[in-house]
This record gives structure tokens, sequence and C-alpha cells, in this order.
């Protein structure tokens, strides 16, 4: 009954279609391997495999560009969405949200951006503060970074949007966003997600007190 509404939502759009359907994870990463769809919405609890395992085995497929995973949830953030992201996931919507955050969330990340507001990318700092922090390395590709661009990463990393970096550095929000795409370019790195997650684990960033 869900998959058939959201599919009856997502018809409804003139630019959208849907690739299929997969009643488990398994099925979910086959599908992802056999369709290559730009978006998958995932569930979290699915029987054979789980949705934090499929969005692993789906985000880490090397045959190709794959699909970018977005987490459905009954929550806003709980420990199964921060394992999703931290699995490759893009973001996540509400289960029970409107048709118009759903089709808006589905064309944000097809675009290449994560679904993921900024409140939330502090909650996932504060998540990372709970759990032992893993061994400080340096991502390759770090070095590359102008001034600047590390500026950004560290502020992106803290959850701020980027009219509240554009406000803090004092340039445009225009300029922000080029920084942005460059760390991410940079890096190779997928969205937003990925950044706090790398800062993190590079010891950019860590939880406020």
């Amino acid at each position: 009954m869900v998959r058939a509404g959201l599919r009856m939502i997502l018809e409804s759009q003139p630019d959208v279609e849907v690739a299929g359907e997969a009643g488990n994870g398994r099925e979910a990463a086959e599908l992802a391997r056999r369709r290559r769809p730009d978006v998958m919405l995932m569930d979290v609890r699915m029987p054979v495999l789980d949705g934090i395992e499929a969005t692993r085995l789906i985000t880490r497929d090397a045959s190709g560009r794959p699909p970018r995973v977005v987490i459905l949830t009954t929550y806003e953030l709980d420990e199964y969405v921060f394992d999703a992201l931290a699995a490759g996931a893009s973001g996540f919507l509400l289960k029970h949200a409107p048709p118009e955050e759903l089709i808006h969330g589905v064309r944000v990340v097809a675009a290449g951006d994560a679904l993921l507001a900024p409140s939330v990318t502090r909650r996932l700092i504060e998540e990372f503060g709970r759990r032992p922090a893993p061994p400080t390395r340096a991502p390759t590709g770090l070095e590359t970074l102008t001034e600047r661009e590390l500026e950004v990463l560290r502020l992106l990393a803290r959850g701020l949007t980027n009219a509240e970096m554009a406000a803090g550095l004092h340039v445009a929000e225009t300029t922000v966003k080029t920084h942005v795409a460059h760390v991410l370019d940079k890096l190779d790195l997928r969205d937003r997600v990925q950044a706090v997650i790398l800062a993190y684990e590079a010891g950019l960033v860590r939880p406020l007190a």
C-alpha cells in the first residue's frame, strides 16, 4: 500500500518516471543494478536485507554511476537513519510527508544535492560525538583545497546553510555555492552528507560541547 501510494504521487509528475518497485533490500539492490535509476526511495526495515545494507551495496557499486538513495523514515532522525547516511544515503524523507515535499525531495536529490536540513546536519554531528571517535585520517584530496575552501568545508560540516556561510564570510551566496561545488568536486564527494562525515573523520570538526 505504501509503494502504491508513492508510485501514484510520483507518476503524477510529467518529469518523473517510476523505474520499478522492490519488496525487500536484496530486490532493491538487484533493481538498482539492472535499471540504473537516478533516485531510489529506501525503507529501513525490510525483509531479507535491511535498507541500510541495501543502501551500502547500491552506493558502493563500482560498475557505473550508482543511484542516489533517499531514506524513508517514520521519525526525523533515529539511529537507523544515521547508519543509513553513513552507508551512503543522500538524505531522508518522512514517510508521511505531503506529496509536494516528496516530489521536491526527489528532484533535489536527482539534481545532485543532499536532502538534509541544516538542523539535522547539526544533530548528525552530535551523533558522531556520542560514538567512539575514529582514527583521524587525511583523506586523499584534502591538500588540494584552498584555505577558503577548507574554511567552507568546516562551516558546511557544522550545518550552516549557504546563506549563513555567506553572511559569516562576508561574500555573496553564489560565491559560497561555487566554493561548496569545488570542495565536493575536489574531494570526489557526492553531497553534503559525505562532506560532514569526511570532515569529522579527518578531524576538521568536532561536536560542540
